[in-house]
């Protein structure tokens, strides 16, 4: 008997790498005969997995069920799960905190003991620092939108704006996207003919939802960096594109989220779209790069600003050479 449900939980692990799997190669790898195998097969089948035969070569698939059967996970597996449901217990989404901790005690109670000592020592070395608290979600909003987008239907809600506003949009959904601690949804709005970026938090979905539409093509032609150029210009007061004279690939992990969006010119420079309240804070952005520039867009003021910054440099500079020079013996 342990010889046999060893012989399942094998055969099992293999159905559960998504491919198709013929008699022949199931009987090597399990080093049993196809007659073997097929008795498994049907095993597995009256306790619930639905392996399914494929068509052409013979072989089996494992598909997907009405219910949600045990999975054999590897080590490393078990782990990253542990992991992102310890994250997803103090994440953004409201409402799965007390099911992420329900599967999080049912995983951690059959963890071996050399996973659970990593997983622990992993938790207990590790604090998150530096997130600001940011607004919750609601699971069945977040699924309301997901349905709407992959069905392509209108979609109509009630929207509160920064500025505290409230109106009802009728949009054309495209993508959810998730920024830092924040929910995104990328829409054509209908009213406005015009794409628009809404944060989840403040929308609230009316039901049923409309009509289908024909997909468009988002900005960019990609939903997360379209949200990317609205949060780190678009929505600012001052915004400037500069040209920066290093490739794109040397100056990426110097730009962090929310700061600006690279897009590279050619092998030697890149452009850096940025925003911020004020021009000042678009010379500090800039110049934390740490790169030879050329300013291509921006503000009248940056000009000025960009003097200022260089002045206030040299009288600190000659204070400091005036400094040395009176401090220096004769």
């Amino acid at each position: 008997m342990a010889e046999t449900s060893a012989r399942l939980l094998a055969l099992l692990s293999l159905l559960q790498t998504h491919r198709d799997w013929s008699g022949a190669d199931l009987a090597q790898r399990l080093d049993v005969t196809t007659r073997t195998v097929r008795r498994d097969v049907d095993r597995l089948r009256e306790l619930g997995y639905p392996v399914h035969a494929t068509q052409g070569a013979p072989g089996y698939r494992l598909g997907r069920g009405a219910a949600m059967p045990p999975l054999l996970l590897d080590d490393e597996e078990a782990v990253a799960v542990v992991v992102g449901l310890r994250t997803a217990a103090d994440g953004s989404v409201s409402g799965i905190e007390e099911s992420s901790l329900r599967a999080l005690g049912k995983l951690e109670q059959v963890l071996p003991s050399r996973l659970r000592q990593r997983v622990n020592t992993l938790h207990g070395a590790t604090v998150r620092a530096g997130a600001e608290p940011g607004p919750t979600v609601s699971a069945d909003v977040l699924m309301a939108l997901a349905q709407a987008c992959r069905r392509g239907e209108r979609l109509r809600f009630d929207y509160t704006s920064p500025h505290g506003g409230d109106s009802v949009r009728d949009v054309e959904p495209h993508t959810l996207v998730s920024f830092g601690r924040r929910w995104y949804l990328v829409a054509f709005d209908v009213g406005r003919a015009d794409w628009r970026t809404f944060r989840v938090d403040r929308l609230t979905p009316r039901t049923p939802t409309g009509p289908r539409f024909e997909p468009r093509r988002p900005p960019h032609g990609d939903a997360a960096l379209y949200v990317a150029h609205q949060l780190s210009s678009g929505a600012w007061d001052y915004r400037a594109v500069v040209r920066l004279h290093e490739p794109v690939e040397t100056v990426a992990d110097r730009i962090w989220p929310g700061m600006g969006v690279l897009e590279a010119v050619d092998a030697r420079s890149c452009l850096l779209y940025l925003g911020g309240e004020t021009v000042y804070d678009l010379v500090w952005m800039i110049t934390s790069v740490n790169v030879e520039f050329t300013l291509v867009e921006g503000p009248p003021e940056l000009a000025d600003a960009f003097r200022a910054q260089m002045g206030r440099c040299a009288a600190a500079l000659s204070e400091q050479v005036a400094s040395d020079t009176r401090e220096t013996p004769p």
